[in-house]
């Protein structure tokens, strides 16, 4: 079963070496007790170190069951301890910090014995050596001989082939090693038992078999395997296949130790607990780096927070525009800088003219395009990344918003404004100046604005202090300013403050006339403001058809109150108060309205009248009658054969113009009731006589003269489209004298005289000063797909920079005349702001990694003054097989727990922190900077907190793992 072969022991001390044992050669039984004696220093417990594995022999070999160890590695020998040797030392080695029950388990553990068995096969050992009801006490708790009795039982349970017991009664009293003497003798019944002690008087009690050591020799064996048996001749091995190769694998790979990590963790957190205010205070040394860290992050956290709401804010007023026309004024004032400094190559002995002017038209004409916003608005909205990247993507029209309000006084238009317009402050091009400029994110003349279509940001922005956000195309909010208050120049655009009374007080003022403002604080409340309603009536709305033209209505007070009563209610929903730490605002005006609303005012100007009168006709203006001038359709006037054709044909025109007059007029007297009037072309001489009867005229001159006289001032187009609202009560009471015959012939004789008119200016020689891109405009005439401007808005200035990459992408994807140019306004203010942020970024990194750096080192210092204080405990793992791999893993199991109290006690630590921090820096400053600590970062900080307690630990780990278990044991 055991062998040993001429083993012999060498220590090198210094420069001589120490033979410890010289050429002992022993042969044991597979079951007996074996008492090994022989006075201090003469070799015994290295000997029993030796067949135990704890130390390696200098040379001759350990055979067992017939296998040499000489090429055993440090598994093999780890294995071995563990699953046939089991040892008892004279000082116990229990592990102070564990209990009975787990002392004995432990070495089930290394065996990968499930939980279950191995808590019933350690029972069942303590039950063996009388201490089933002692499981659950320390071994500071027990006596002698019960925690010897302990170190026996946690000897046996892993049913070993030899159980070592070293002097296992030499810290005992006299009855008590009696006890453990016949426990060990019944033991040896079934096993190997060697003993080494210093007690002849127990080992020739007690043992079957005594071995004499004397300076590193065998000098006596009483009970020696007998030489003289002859054992009977094996047969040669044959030679292992691959099969059997592979099942020996197999074994091995069975039988090798492994301590998980929940166990090496379960080690570790109870030696920790017995020293609660050590681990405490440890703790917190190495939370010393994390607070420092955490305290850094929270205010670049409350500082980048407030950043980020700049940059939102800051963004959300200043996006990225493109314009359908546009110019990059960049490449203008670097072109132009070029320029000048390519002029100056003169000499400067005189004075100079410069071409600042010719350079400036010329760079714009140059640097002027126009862009193809309906291919890139498809881009964008197939782009997925973008939603990410923006607040919103606002595209904006042509169309006008008009919107009016309504009073007894009449109809006062709120947007466009034309408040300074009246005041004499400016004309209407510096308006629309003005206007452009408020698109831009300055300030404008409108007081109506579009609201950005992201209703976080604007809950970020703003407060609702009353009503609510509107959820409708025709709700609209009121925005106030931070003291709820409103700009009069709001009020006067608003209608709240009576405008006539600003009417021409700029010219007035400058004329030198004493003028009066109202400079009174008025006041409004809640429900006053959300009682306010306006109309949004479309610009085809202003138009009216007349004589076949479309005539501009807005002069017509009568006809502009009726276009207004039939606009589309828009109705104030809520009141926004900008929140107090928001540095900037996404609504410019003081009226938000929906994007929706637009496309609301699209549709309806797209399906208007006049509308699609304009699109059927393109070559004609809608607004005269006359054909759009173009190459094809001007001719050379000056020629003298097209004189005598036009002369010819202006004098054909006025004979059919004559004809035209004449039948109309015939026509005209009939519907009067003119009796006297003469039978038009194309009707007979009974039709004209039943029609008079019928409209009693034969017998009513009064008729006939109402008749003539309400037609000479009646409205035609009314007529025709069927509308009488505009015509005066002797107008009405003709047309009600009038039967459906008159009727339809009246509308038959309007409807003549307006092509007649039409056709007439349309082939009259004289073409339109406008054309049909201009007329579209003015109605307000806009394609969804295809935008007047788009105005993108980032997340933040690193989002603005993926926005414009994605930009480039496009240009470079498509051609020439589809490139994109864009205005980068918040590029051209703030290029440096993130060269500052990258800064102050870098700056902190550098604390945090100083902080880093010094919580490293302490980690390392401090587990690796565990791992002095836990030597004995290497020793005794290492005794029941566990392996060099299983002892670091038991110490980065510390290391893991020690991080994680440390980086949980820092972030707690660094959140009571906070508050005071807050409170100085509110005190010390207006900026709304709050310092936090984000969820993520604190898990990512313990999580750091562990990982570099763990790297920090891998050393003093590494130092335990090559600890000598022989040394280790005998440390105390």
């Amino acid at each position: 079963m055991l062998s040993l072969k001429d083993i012999k022991k060498d220590y090198v001390v210094g420069d001589s070496t120490v033979s410890a044992l010289k050429g002992v050669s022993i042969d044991f039984r597979e079951n007996e007790f074996v008492s090994i004696l022989g006075p201090s220093g003469c070799g015994k417990t290295t000997l029993l170190n030796i067949i135990g594995g704890l130390d390696r022999y200098t040379s001759g070999d350990l055979n067992i069951n017939g296998k040499s160890t000489k090429d055993f590695k440090d598994c093999d020998w780890d294995s071995y301890r563990n699953h046939s040797i089991g040892f008892v030392f004279q000082s116990y080695n229990l592990i102070p910090h564990q209990t009975v029950l787990s002392n004995v388990e432990l070495a089930l553990t290394l065996s990968g014995v499930s939980k279950s068995e191995r808590r019933e096969r350690a029972v069942k050992a303590l039950e063996q050596v009388g201490l089933g009801d002692q499981l659950h006490k320390k071994p500071n708790q027990m006596s002698g001989g019960q925690m010897q009795r302990v170190a026996i039982a946690r000897a046996l349970v892993n049913e070993p082939d030899i159980l070592l017991a070293d002097e296992p009664t030499g810290a005992l009293d006299t009855e008590t090693s009696v006890q453990i003497m016949e426990l060990l003798k019944s033991i040896s019944k079934d096993k190997l038992i060697i003993m080494v002690t210093h007690n002849p008087e127990l080992a020739m009690k007690y043992s079957s078999r005594i071995i004499k050591l004397l300076d590193g020799r065998v000098i006596d064996d009483s009970d020696p395997l007998d030489k003289n048996v002859v054992e009977p001749i094996k047969k040669p091995e044959k030679e292992p296949t691959k099969a059997d190769k592979k099942a020996a694998k197999k074994e091995r790979k069975k039988l090798k130790t492994s301590m998980n990590f929940l166990t090496a963790l379960s080690l570790s957190r109870n030696n920790l607990m017995t020293k609660k205010a050590r681990t405490l205070l440890t703790s917190f040394a190495g939370s010393i780096g994390i607070i420092g860290i955490a305290l850094i992050l929270s205010i670049s956290n409350g500082v980048q927070l407030y950043i980020d709401q700049v940059q939102s804010d800051t963004l959300s007023s200043y996006p990225l525009q493109i314009t359908k026309t546009t110019a990059s004024i960049g490449e203008i004032m670097n072109t132009m800088a070029k320029n000048h400094e390519d002029s100056a190559n003169h000499d400067k002995d005189k004075v100079y003219s410069q071409n600042a002017m010719g350079e400036m038209i010329n760079t714009l004409m140059e640097e002027t395009k126009v862009n193809n916003l309906e291919k890139f608005k498809k881009y964008l909205d197939d782009n997925s990344d973008l939603k990410d990247l923006t607040s919103d993507v606002q595209y904006t029209y042509a169309t006008t918003l008009n919107v009016f309000t309504e009073s007894d006084s009449g109809v006062m238009q709120v947007n466009p404004s034309t408040l300074l317009e009246d005041m004499g402050y400016m004309s209407s091009t510096q308006m629309e100046a003005m206007s452009m400029s408020g698109s831009m994110g300055g300030m404008g003349t409108d007081v109506w604005s579009e609201m950005i279509d992201n209703e976080e940001l604007i809950d970020k922005q703003y407060d609702v202090i009353a009503g609510r956000l509107p959820e409708k195309y025709n709700e609209v909010v009121l925005v106030v300013d931070k003291n709820n208050e409103i700009n009069d120049y709001v009020l006067y655009s608003l209608g709240l403050l009576d405008p006539s009374s600003l009417n021409g007080i700029v010219r007035r003022a400058m004329a030198g006339e004493d003028i009066s403002v109202d400079s009174e604080q008025h006041v409004y409340t809640y429900d006053e403001l959300l009682d306010l309603k306006f109309k949004v009536v479309p610009t085809p709305d202003f138009y009216k058809k007349k004589d076949g033209v479309w005539e501009d209505m807005t002069g017509d007070e009568s006809y502009m109150k009726k276009a207004v009563a039939n606009g589309t209610e828009i109705s104030v929903v809520g009141i926004l108060r900008p929140d107090e730490d928001a540095s900037s605002a996404s609504i410019s005006g003081a009226i938000g309205y929906r994007h929706d609303l637009m496309t609301y005012l699209i549709d309806e100007v797209d399906n208007s009248e006049i509308v699609k009168e304009q699109i059927a006709n393109p070559d004609i203006d809608v607004f005269t009658g006359l054909k759009f001038k173009t190459d094809e359709n001007v001719a050379d006037t000056d020629s003298s054969s097209e004189t005598v054709s036009d002369s010819t044909a202006d004098t054909e025109s006025k004979a059919d113009k004559t004809a035209d007059s004449s039948d109309t007029d015939k026509k005209a007297g009939l519907v009067a009731g003119d009796s006297s009037m003469e039978i038009p072309e194309g009707m007979t001489e009974e039709q004209y006589k039943a029609l008079m009867e019928q409209s009693g005229a034969s017998d009513t001159g009064e008729l006939a003269d109402m008749g003539m006289n309400a037609m000479g001032s009646m409205d035609m187009s009314a007529i025709q489209g069927g509308d009488m609202s505009s015509l005066t009560e002797t107008q009405k009471k003709y047309i009600a004298s009038l039967s459906d015959e008159q009727m339809e012939l009246m509308k038959q004789m309007l409807k003549e005289q307006s092509d007649t008119n039409a056709d007439q200016l349309a082939n009259s020689g004289k073409y339109s000063t406008s054309n049909y891109d201009n007329n579209m405009k003015t109605l307000g005439y806009s394609v969804v797909e295809d935008p007047d401007s788009i105005n993108i808005y980032p997340v933040d200035f690193a989002s603005k920079e993926k926005i414009i990459d994605i930009i480039d992408d496009y240009n470079d994807s498509v051609g020439e005349e589809d490139k994109i140019e864009y205005t980068d306004y918040v590029g051209l203010m703030m290029s440096s702001i993130t060269s500052i942020i990258n800064a102050i970024s870098y700056v902190l990194i550098a604390f945090v990694a100083i902080s880093l750096v010094v919580s490293s080192i302490m980690i390392g210092i401090i587990t690796y003054i565990s791992v002095l204080e836990r030597t004995k405990e290497i020793g005794i793992l290492r005794s029941i097989g566990a392996s060099k791999r299983d002892i670091s893993r038991v110490f980065n199991a510390e290391t893991v727990i020690v991080g994680f109290v440390a980086g949980a006690l820092g972030i707690i630590i660094s959140y009571l922190l906070t508050i005071p921090i807050n409170m100085i820096i509110a005190h010390l400053t207006d900026v709304p900077i709050r310092a936090s600590i984000p969820v993520s970062a604190a898990v990512i900080l313990i999580a750091i907190s562990v990982c570099l307690t763990l790297i920090a630990g891998l050393f003093p780990s590494r130092v335990a793992a090559k600890k000598d278990p022989v040394i280790a044991l005998r440390t105390e």
